[in-house]
């Protein structure tokens, strides 16, 4: 399912959800090295890949970037909760990503259950996947300090 260091799919917005975020979403221009949003930074909704190339990446752990195309849906687990972002949004291209602002898309959510579950399987597989990185970095910063 997972296909870290490629180009992933396990974020990909169906039409139908799409369609609804670009409603109430402002679509920006980003040129390529822009950050979306960084890890441990405050929560302020969702990010939508219109066109372009987004690279998602957890500090310490280059080996577990991951790149996502037009059509994914970035940020679900700090919108969903409130907490900050966990991981790292940048740009690799030119791209134009929507933005849709967490009371937002929270109100989507609520009215619109058939989003709602989707939404809700993306996010686990990317909580998933951010529990898997950070036991990993754990780990590898344990053996770091009993190194020294």
């Amino acid at each position: 399912m997972k296909k870290v260091g490629g180009t992933n799919r396990i974020l990909k917005a169906s039409e139908q959800l799409q369609n609804s975020l670009d409603a109430m979403g402002s679509n920006q221009q980003c040129p390529a090295g822009s950050v979306l949003f960084r890890e441990d930074g405050n929560s302020v909704g969702v990010y939508l890949v219109r066109k372009g190339k987004v690279r998602m990446s957890v500090r310490g752990l280059p080996h577990l970037d991951r790149d996502f195309a037009a059509g994914s849906l970035l940020g679900l687990p700090a919108t969903f909760t409130g907490h900050a972002y966990s991981l790292t949004a940048v740009t690799l291209v030119e791209s134009v990503i929507l933005h849709v602002p967490r009371d937002k898309f929270l109100r989507l959510m609520h009215e619109r259950p058939d989003l709602c579950r989707e939404a809700t399987d993306m996010l686990g597989r990317e909580v998933t996947f951010i529990q898997s990185a950070l036991a990993q970095r754990r780990r590898q910063l344990a053996d770091v300090a009993t190194a020294v």
